[in-house]
């Protein structure tokens, strides 16, 4: 079975809902048997590279909301990554474009990484002082902590088309699907759940997905020749 989960880095409920995923998945008791693809989603699509501004700002300026209303909110979202064991440091953070990682994570995958680059690039935008946004070499650095070489990083850090298409991809297929925000997971292109939902959510809709997996039908007229373990079949003259 597969999960694809749409999300982007600047997303703390992105955040906090791959948490929670994961804590489903570690119960499932078909685990072994799923796998998960991580797909790229923009908040800020087309945002210039060097476009920053701290969270609380950027919450004012787009939604309306005090200032207050804005520390509240990043107030409640601290609360709710601590309970799922996240570290989240609700002051002092920026938001910026997120464009540059998303290629990366697609170079990521390629490599076998791509879930180890995610979790650091989560973890160094929510809980750690340093910025993420329009520093290249912050970004090369997580990579390699992810095991990715750093030149090759580099590299595609600094050729903008570089994968570009794939993420532009995910994000057309994203709309495709009915998503207008994330996280957004897609289980056997068959059940989409929207947002950060509770560990029983996902838990159920796990069950749910895989028990109504559709049996492989098997089209065999009894008389074509095939390979199998004893070799291949030679027609005789």
């Amino acid at each position: 079975m597969r999960v694809e989960i749409w999300s982007d880095i600047a997303c703390p409920w992105c955040y906090v809902g791959k948490a929670r995923f994961e804590k489903a998945l570690r119960d499932f008791p078909h685990r072994d048997e799923v796998e998960v693809v991580h797909r790229s989603f923009e908040l800020d699509p087309g945002r210039a590279k060097d476009d920053i501004q701290p969270v609380i700002t950027m919450l004012t300026r787009k939604y309306g909301m005090s200032e207050a209303q804005a520390e509240a909110g990043e107030d409640n979202l601290g609360a709710q990554a601590a309970a799922e064991g996240l570290d989240y440091r609700t002051r002092g953070r920026d938001h910026g474009s997120t464009f540059d990682m998303h290629r990366l994570l697609h170079f990521a995958k390629e490599q076998g990484r791509q879930e180890r680059l995610l979790d650091l690039l989560y973890r160094a935008n929510f809980a750690e002082e340093r910025s993420v946004f329009n520093d290249d070499e912050r970004l090369v650095e997580l990579a390699v902590a992810a095991g990715l070489d750093a030149e090759a990083a580099r590299a595609v850090l600094a050729d903008p088309g570089a994968y570009a298409d794939d993420v532009r991809a995910d994000e057309r297929e994203a709309a495709q699907l009915g998503a207008s925000g994330v996280p957004f997971f897609v289980l056997d292109r068959t059940y989409g759940v929207s947002g950060a939902q509770p560990v029983e959510v996902f838990a159920q809709a796990l069950a749910q997905a895989y028990g109504e997996r559709s049996p492989l039908t098997i089209v065999d007229s009894g008389d074509a020749e095939a390979c199998g373990p004893d070799g291949c079949a030679v027609p005789q003259r």
